[in-house]
Order: C-alpha cells, then sequence, then structure tokens
C-alpha cells in the first residue's frame, strides 16, 4: 500500500487526471440511474468536487483541499492556472460564427446584458456581506458573470485568496442553478433552437450552464422518440 501511494504522488498529474475521471464516471452514473437524466452529470460533478473539497480541507487541516494530501497534490497543479487557461482557450474555440451570426441583434444585446446585470449583482451581494474596497467587488462581481472570469481579474488587481476564490464559487454556483434549471423552463421560453439558445447563453452568461441543459433536453426529446 505504501508503495502504491508513493507511486501515486510521484505521478500526481496522472493521478489528478485519473482521480477527475473516475469521478465524472461516477457522476455521469448518478446521473444516469439516479435522476434519469434531469439532472446533467456537469452540475453532480461540481457539487461531488466541491463536497471532496471541503472534506479534504477538513481532514488535512489545510486550505487547498484534497491537494493536500500527498497523493492527490497533482489536483492543486492541474486546478491552477494550467487548467484555467485552457478552459479560456476551449471556450474562445467553441464560438461558431455561423450560428453568432444568425443571432442577430438580439443575441448581442443578450451577450452585452449577460456580462453587466450578473457584474452588478454580484457586486450588490458582495458589498451586502461587507466587502467595499474595489478589488474584492470587482473580483466578485466578475465570478457573477463566469467562474473563469473571476480568477483572472482577481489575480490581475491583487485581490486576496479568500475573495478569489469566493468569486469561483459564485460563479459555478451559478453555471450549476443554470443546468438545471434550463431544462424545466425550456418549453415555456422557447428554448429549442441554436438561436434561442445563444440568446438565453448571453442573458445567463454561462456556456457550460446552458450546455447542460440542452443536453437533458436532448435526453428527454430521445427517450420521447424511442418511446413513440
Amino acid at each position: 500500500m505504501t508503495m502504491i501511494f508513493h507511486l501515486l504522488a510521484a505521478n500526481s498529474l496522472i493521478t489528478a487526471f485519473a482521480a477527475v475521471g473516475v469521478l465524472m464516471w461516477i457522476s455521469g452514473a448518478i446521473s444516469k440511474y439516479l435522476t434519469f437524466g434531469r439532472i446533467h452529470a456537469s452540475a453532480i460533478a461540481i457539487m461531488l468536487g466541491l463536497l471532496l473539497a471541503f472534506f479534504g480541507g477538513v481532514a488535512t487541516g489545510g486550505e487547498k483541499g484534497l491537494a493536500d494530501l500527498p497523493a492527490l497534490t497533482g489536483i492543486g497543479l492541474m486546478g491552477d492556472a494550467m487548467l484555467r487557461d485552457f478552459a479560456i482557450v476551449a471556450t474562445a474555440f467553441e464560438v461558431d460564427v455561423v450560428h453568432a451570426r444568425k443571432a442577430g441583434l438580439i443575441g448581442a444585446v443578450a451577450l452585452g446584458l449577460g456580462t453587466v446585470v450578473p457584474f452588478i449583482l454580484g457586486v450588490l451581494v458582495a458589498a451586502a456581506f461587507g466587502y467595499t474596497d474595489a478589488e474584492s467587488l470587482t473580483t466578485i462581481g466578475a465570478g457573477a458573470v463566469t467562474y473563469i472570469v473571476g480568477p483572472v481579474t482577481g489575480a490581475a488587481i491583487g485581490a486576496s485568496s479568500p475573495v478569489i476564490a469566493l468569486s469561483i464559487a459564485t460563479g459555478v454556483f451559478k453555471a450549476v442553478i443554470v443546468m438545471i434549471g434550463t431544462p424545466f423552463v425550456a418549453k415555456m421560453i422557447g428554448l429549442n433552437n441554436p438561436r434561442s439558445a445563444m440568446v438565453f447563453g448571453g442573458l445567463m452568461g454561462t456556456v457550460s450552464g446552458v450546455s447542460g441543459g440542452l443536453a437533458s433536453i436532448l435526453y428527454f426529446t430521445v427517450r420521447a422518440i424511442i418511446g413513440s
């Protein structure tokens, strides 16, 4: 057993990828067999990740969650700037220019509102909880836009680590809420085509949340076709 732990610690980054893969597999199974696709696997994985980080921090008395465990130190590297920057680039490459043009003026307006409105709400909530300095207000407001923008902004303007963590948590919470709630409101708001999905995603200010919600909608559509 000691040899296994030593091997995992010596290959910490590979171990981190393997651990995330196992977590995603478990999340997919929970989504499929326990929620019957109603809650997307990504939302479940995010919640499980947060729980593991919390219990890892409690168990080790450290500040980095699971990354404080010797065998899982690679998670600290994997979840740091490396994966953040990768996510930024991946998001940019995910943009479909053809569909973006189809969204037209309303899509552009939705994108603008999806950036400005969450930022203002994030700033107001941060102020309500006692944050008054510009760095904290800006970082948490940026996190309310997306969980990627928050830490990038915080690191650039010199925000404290707890504030950056709060900005990430704010963005993740929003993405999970959108991911879970989208299937329930999709029919009422006409969310059934790429154009409406882009407008809705722009207003919500999240790609992952809307993508997860649409995946759930597609799941129910396929089930209805197979059932008929």
